[in-house]
C-alpha cells in the first residue's frame, strides 16, 4: 500500500503517530509518507491545499488524517480548503461512518452494551446543501435575504444506495435477521429529493432480493438510534440528514474519541481518506489526554478497504482487547502513547 499521512492540526499528529505505530506492528507492507497540510502551514505560508500536493494524493491508495483545526485560523478555512476539497476533488462519494460500541466502553445510553449497538451509515458525499449552491440578496440589512439549494442527482444517489445494498450483504444481518437497508430521509416534506432518493431506493432493491429495506424519517429515526439502536443494520442517507445523525451515533457508540470514518472513492479512480471524527482540540494537544482508538480504527477501515482483511480483523480485535481491559482509562491514567503501545503489541 501507499499511504499518505496528514497529521493536521492539535491532537492530529498525535492520534495519527498511534496509528502509523499500529500500522507497522501489524505487519502491513506499506509505503508512508507525510505531507503538511493544516493551520501552521497556513499561516506560515497561506497554502491550504495546492494543486500540486492534491495531484500526488490521487497517486495514493489511502490517506490517513488527523484533525484540521487552528485557534488561530478563522473557522471553516481549513475545513473547506483541506477537507471539503478532497472530498470533491477526489470523487469521495459515500461517507462511511460505523456505528459500533466497543467491549469495555460505555454509551451515552444506558444499559446498552456491544450486542446493542452495531450498525453502519452510510452518507451521501458530495451532493445536498454542501455543493455550496446558493446566494444572498441585500445582505446586512433588515431585508436580507438567503437561499441555500440541495442538489440531488438520480447518479449520486444511486452509486450510494449501492454501496449501502452491497454493504449490507457482506455484512449478512444483524442476530440471525436478513439483512436490511433502511433509507433516513424527509420524504413526507422533501418531497423532491426525498421522491428521488425512495424511488432509487426501490429501483436497487430488486437486484438484491436477500435484502429487506425500510425507511424512516430522520427525526424519527434519531428517536429511534435512542430508544432501540439494536433495530438498525445499515442506514443510508444524504449529505445533511447523514451529517446529523452520525454523531448521534458516536454518542451512543462512546463518543467522539471512538468514532472513526472512511470517506471513499468506490470508482476506484484514487484514494480514499480515513479520519477519526473528532477535531483538533487544540485545549488538550500536548497533554496526552487524546484517545487514539478513532483513528485506529479508522487505519482499520483503511486497510479492510484495502483488500487487507486479514491485518484489518487482527487490528479490530486488538483494539476490542485494549478496550475491553482499560477503555475507562483512557485519557486520565493511561496516555495517547500508552494506549497506542497497548494496540500495537495486541496486534503484533
Amino acid at each position: 500500500m501507499r499511504i499518505a499521512l496528514i497529521p493536521g492540526d492539535g491532537i492530529g499528529a498525535e492520534v495519527v503517530a498511534e496509528s502509523t505505530k499500529v500500522l507497522h506492528a501489524a505487519g502491513v507492507k506499506a509505503d508512508v509518507e507525510r505531507y503538511d497540510l493544516g493551520g501552521d502551514r497556513y499561516l506560515r505560508t497561506g497554502e491550504i491545499l495546492p494543486d500540486t500536493v492534491l495531484e500526488e494524493l490521487r497517486g495514493f491508495d489511502a490517506v490517513l488524517l488527523g484533525a484540521v483545526g487552528h485557534p488561530d485560523v478563522t473557522p471553516g478555512v481549513l475545513e473547506r480548503g483541506i477537507l471539503l476539497r478532497m472530498r470533491f476533488d477526489l470523487d469521495l462519494a459515500v461517507n462511511l461512518r460505523p456505528v459500533k460500541l466497543l467491549p469495555g466502553v460505555t454509551s451515552a445510553l444506558a444499559g446498552r452494551g456491544p450486542a446493542d449497538i452495531d450498525f453502519v451509515v452510510v452518507r451521501e458525499n458530495t451532493e445536498g446543501p454542501y455543493v455550496g449552491a446558493g446566494g444572498g440578496v441585500r445582505v446586512g440589512t433588515p431585508h436580507e435575504v438567503a437561499l441555500q439549494d440541495s442538489v440531488n442527482t438520480r447518479f449520486g444517489a444511486e452509486r450510494c444506495v449501492m454501496y449501502a445494498f452491497e454493504l449490507a450483504v457482506r455484512r449478512g444481518g444483524r442476530g440471525g435477521e436478513a439483512a436490511e437497508v433502511l433509507l433516513c430521509h424527509k420524504t413526507n416534506v422533501l418531497t423532491h429529493a426525498g421522491a428521488l432518493w425512495q424511488r432509487t431506493l426501490d429501483d436497487v432493491s430488486r437486484r438484491f432480493p436477500g435484502v429487506t429495506t425500510g425507511y424512516g424519517h430522520v427525526d424519527a429515526v434519531c428517536l429511534q438510534m435512542v430508544l432501540d439502536p439494536g433495530r438498525f443494520d445499515v442506514v443510508v442517507t444524504d449529505n445533511l440528514f447523514g451529517d446529523i445523525v452520525t454523531d448521534l451515533g458516536a454518542a451512543i457508540a462512546g463518543g467522539l474519541g471512538f468514532a472513526a470514518s472512511g470517506n471513499l472513492n468506490i470508482a476506484g479512480s484514487g484514494p480514499s481518506v480515513y479520519e477519526p471524527v473528532h477535531g483538533s482540540a487544540p485545549d488538550i494537544a500536548g497533554t496526552g489526554k487524546a484517545n487514539p482508538i478513532a483513528a485506529i480504527l479508522s487505519l482499520w477501515m483503511a486497510l479492510d478497504h484495502a483488500g487487507e482483511t486479514e491485518a484489518a480483523a487482527r487490528v479490530l480485535q486488538a483494539v476490542e482487547s485494549v478496550t475491553a481491559d482499560c477503555a475507562d482509562r483512557i485519557g486520565i491514567d493511561l496516555s495517547t502513547a500508552e494506549v497506542g503501545d497497548r494496540v500495537a503489541a495486541a496486534v503484533a
